[in-house]
């Protein structure tokens, strides 16, 4: 099995080393194998700070991420995960709506000739159209 040093696997993730570090501080990532006194991670890690970049893009805070990583502590757990995925996922579905609002609104403003987006809103407003 290949070993990585934390500068190969930040390289490989994207990030920085000291994401890593952070990671594993707040239990993200399993304190790592060291050898010579140096940190020395597992290939499989890369999958898993992609998972936790991702969360963390999405809006999950590190404790919801450690929670869909490790599970809760108290029980029934698939009542914990269900209202906790349920929570999310309505907020990141309001997020999806307004990502999808600025879309159109760049979009719109590709296919007009304005210069900015103040005038363009006026030419709709008046018009119902900007070309």
């Amino acid at each position: 099995m290949t070993s990585l040093s934390i500068g190969q696997l930040a390289a490989l993730v994207g990030i920085n080393a000291s994401a890593i570090r952070f990671y594993e501080t707040a239990g993200l990532l399993p304190s790592p194998e060291r050898k010579k006194g140096q940190r020395r991670y597992a290939e499989s890690q890369v999958e898993r700070i992609n998972f936790i970049k991702i969360a963390q893009q999405t809006g999950f805070t590190i404790q919801e991420i450690l929670v869909l990583l490790e599970g809760f502590e108290t029980m029934p757990t698939s009542v914990n995960w269900e209202q906790m995925a349920r929570n999310k996922r309505t907020e990141l579905e309001e997020r999806k709506k307004q990502i999808n609002s600025m879309i159109q609104i760049l979009d719109d403003g590709l296919s007009c000739k304005c210069l900015t987006w103040s005038e363009c809103a006026t030419k709709i407003k008046n018009t119902g159209t900007c070309t």
